[in-house]
């Protein structure tokens, strides 16, 4: 590391030259990468034919983010500092390219797209084009951990990266239309939970240019001191550099970055060195306001494009038709004097700028974390096992057992797990892990706080996209971790799972892409339990949101009970390149499974529970009751035994299913269950009522093509809710064991002698319940104290 009494506000002549050629070299790509597809190095004059049919891309962001880029290498160069880039305008996509062009990780990632003219063409054609690349920074991109294409996570990845990792510095470029979404409003948070002791640093650049796809932004227009003063209130330090004029913006910008580096090595220093205080330091961060489209056509067609939202995407958009543009085209290009930048074979002449191997921001380690995963130390999860004599008689809270895992996954991890909640470890029985870790916090801790502590490495706070773009940043960067929330409140990160899974399953056709940890979701607080919250807390549609995606990457569990909780938990946390969700409520619940059968049960994604049904093995049943998810195994089990003692000659099969893709077709998804072990479950004739935690449709979508598809009768949610008892829950939503029992003998093969009977006590025990809870607010007595085996 440099000594930090070195002066890196300046900058010599001689740098801003090699600078300048870098960052005119890299605009030179960009724009070769939006607009040519042959003739890329000028050789002879344009002509229509050298000019893709479609130009696409973004222009207008590119020249700040390889401007800030340029500074940035040259930091590294100078200090020795490891950091990695993330660009919040996503569609900046060709700067960051031409980036890694240049610094010739690309070539080492593409041995086809060489360093030299023919490379190039070939970097140039493949920008938005088919088999090519897409125009933002995507998994495709040598140095990428962030794709923004979806705007507002880029604080959140930057922050995740560095948490654990204190020699990294996370350089994040926040657009000034990023900066309008909500997730991005919240991530400034950042720094009330980031430890200079042990985390990296992160340091944020706000690029202003006053214009996002068809008009002004917000902070571009606000006043500058009330710019300075929001920020100011988030606890930076700001400092700001604005223009357009060179050389001097090189000077303006290289005395902001080397002096916010000087502050955070400062800051870092005093806190890994024992003179810290421990309140929060006021980190850096810098405002950079430069014009719109810097750099490139002032006015076209006698409309001002320069400077303004025109230039977002494609400033001259007829090249191919329109000889003016096409010269125009060409003196921009030109502009850049591209004579100076390649040799004459294509090779880029400014090799020696930058940093070299792994100090590359394009070839950084820590932004192809799998390099640097190192497998969880994980203690034998039977450990902490529930005793299950008989199963369905005694009650847990199943999500408590985990938290005893995740204590002792804290302790042997101490740097490469997090538990990553919105505020709700101990709601969601998790808390076991405050034993051996407090909760991050960096501002004020007051002595009536609980488990609050600057050391303390428990994240929580109130924010679904900080939550879940934290773990992100973390995996990708190659530690593991477990994202927590109400399952109701998981569709406000929704779209964060999207694309990470997005992430992942182009990762997996890029050799050079190391696996990384899966990102493990826990979903609890479930629809099925509102004693106190209302219908706007009930909705499992993040499982619908998984079932979308191809099949490689996600995973859907739904352990019925503690000792497969456990044994799925201890599953994904080995996983890698996965997004993992598991279901399950944090209430008492009944336990079915000894440890050796949840394991069993476990690896074969589901199964007969024999000791629940009557069918005696036969191959044919009458019917099948199918079940997913605790409450439905609940009233599955019950159904069963209702079944069982009023019309025992019905032959009544039950199937527990813990791995919900198990029950798409093989060719569909790496998990699904072989033809032969589907009928073994469901048989091939059999009408099977299928009680599933989440909507209804979602178990018709996955066994379709399966045989005799249409004899699947599913009850699940079905958006009935309100404030009311777990049971009234099961009834509005006609999944209640009433409903299952009157579902099995409409459906049977055969009508047993007193079907009509018990289908009239089944409405009979509706209408007594529906009174009841009315009369006495809670559930009737034979609902809430029922186990298997009483009346």
């Amino acid at each position: 590391m440099l000594d930090v009494r070195r002066d890196l506000t300046a900058i010599t002549d001689e740098e801003v030259v090699a600078l300048d050629a870098w960052w005119r070299a890299s605009l030179y790509l960009t724009v070769g990468q939006i607009y040519l597809r042959d003739n890329v190095l000028l050789r002879e004059p344009l002509r229509p034919e050298h000019i893709k049919p479609r130009l696409l891309g973004h222009w207008g962001t590119s020249p700040g983010l390889a401007f800030v880029y340029a500074h940035a290498s040259r930091l590294i160069r100078e200090t020795g500092d490891r950091a990695i880039y993330l660009a919040g305008p996503g569609h900046g996509g060709p700067a960051l390219v031409a980036a890694s062009w240049l610094e010739g990780s690309y070539t080492e990632t593409y041995p086809r797209v060489t360093q030299d003219a023919e490379g190039l063409r070939r970097l140039c054609r493949q920008f938005s084009s088919p088999g090519g690349i897409p125009s933002h920074v995507s998994v495709t991109t040598p140095g990428s951990i962030h794709e923004g294409g979806e705007l507002g996570y880029v604080l959140v990845h930057a922050f995740g990266a560095v948490m654990d990792n204190p020699d990294l510095l996370a350089l994040a470029v926040v657009g000034d239309g990023e900066a309008e979404t909500g997730p991005l409003e919240g991530s400034w948070k950042g720094i009330s939970f980031l430890n200079p002791e042990r985390d990296g640093a992160v340091l944020p650049v706000l690029h202003l240019n006053d214009a996002k796809i068809s008009g002004p932004t917000v902070l571009g227009r606000k006043d500058r001191a009330e710019v300075r003063s929001l920020f100011e209130g988030h606890g930076y330090e700001v400092i700001e550099v604005e223009g357009s004029d060179l050389p001097g913006m090189h000077h303006r910008f290289a005395a902001a970055l080397g002096g916010a580096w000087q502050r955070i090595r400062e800051i870092q220093d005093d806190a890994r060195s024992g003179a810290w205080t421990g309140a929060r330091p006021r980190w850096p961060m810098i405002v950079l306001r430069t014009p719109k489209g810097w750099t490139g056509p002032d006015v076209v067609d006698g409309v001002q494009v320069g400077g303004t939202f025109r230039s977002h995407q494609v400033p001259l958009s007829g090249v191919r038709e329109n000889p003016e543009h096409l010269a125009r085209l060409e003196s921009w290009l030109r502009s850049y004097r591209p004579d100076e930048l390649f040799d004459d074979l294509g090779r880029p002449t400014t090799t020696a700028f930058g940093p070299h191997g792994a100090q590359r921001m394009s070839a950084s380690p820590h932004a192809n974390g799998g390099v640097l995963t190192r497998d969880l130390v994980l203690r034998d999860f039977r450990d902490y096992a529930v005793d299950v004599a008989s199963p369905g008689v005694e009650r847990a809270e199943s999500t408590r057992r985990l938290g005893h895992l995740l204590r002792d996954v804290y302790s042997d991890n101490p740097d490469t797990f997090r538990l990553f909640c919105p505020d709700e470890t101990n709601s969601n029985r998790l808390g076991d892990v405050f034993s051996v870790s407090d909760r991050a916090f960096m501002e004020r801790v007051e002595p009536v706080d609980d488990h609050l502590s600057r050391h303390g490495r428990v994240m929580e706070v109130l924010s679904e996209h900080n939550c879940h773009g934290w773990l992100e940043g973390y995996t990708l960067t190659g530690r593991h971790g477990l994202f927590a929330t109400y399952e109701a409140f998981a569709m406000v990160s929704a779209s964060q799972t999207v694309q990470h899974s997005k992430w992942l399953e182009e990762a997996r056709s890029l050799p050079w892409r190391a696996p990384v940890p899966s990102l493990n979701i826990l979903l609890t607080s479930t629809a099925w339990r509102n004693d106190h919250n209302g219908f706007s807390h009930q909705g499992p549609g993040l499982i619908q949101v998984m079932l979308t995606h191809r099949g490689d990457v996600t995973r859907a569990y739904f352990p019925p009970d503690a000792n497969c909780l456990l044994s799925v938990a201890d599953h994904c946390l080995r996983s890698r390149s996965y997004v993992n969700l598991i279901v399950i409520d944090k209430q008492p619940q009944l336990q079915y499974l000894s440890m050796d059968e949840a394991i069993a049960h476990c690896a074969a994604g589901a199964g007969v529970w024999d000791w629940a049904g009557n069918d005696d093995g036969t191959a044919q049943p009458d019917i099948v009751l199918a079940c997913a998810g605790d409450t439905p195994t609940l009233e599955t089990v019950a159904a069963a035994q209702i079944l069982r003692e009023r019309v025992p000659q019905l032959r009544t099969r039950v199937v527990n299913v813990v791995d919900l893709m198990g029950l798409v077709r093989p060719r569909s998804h790496p998990h699904g269950m072989s033809d032969l072990f589907f009928s073994e479950l469901f048989t091939d004739t059999a009408d099977v009522v299928f009680a599933f935690h989440g909507f209804p449709g979602a178990i018709h979508q996955l066994v379709h093509g399966r045989p005799d598809a249409d004899r699947f009768h599913v009850r699940g949610f079905i958006e009935e809710g309100t404030t009311t008892t777990p049971f009234d829950m099961t009834v509005l939503n006609k999944i209640s064991r009433y409903h299952l029992v009157m579902d099995a003998l409409n459906n049977a093969r055969t009508t047993p002698r007193g079907a009509q009977e018990l289908l009239g006590w089944c409405q009979d025990q509706l209408d007594l319940h529906h009174a009841y809870v009315r009369e006495h607010l809670e559930d009737m007595p034979e609902i809430s104290d029922w186990r298997v085996g009483s009346r």
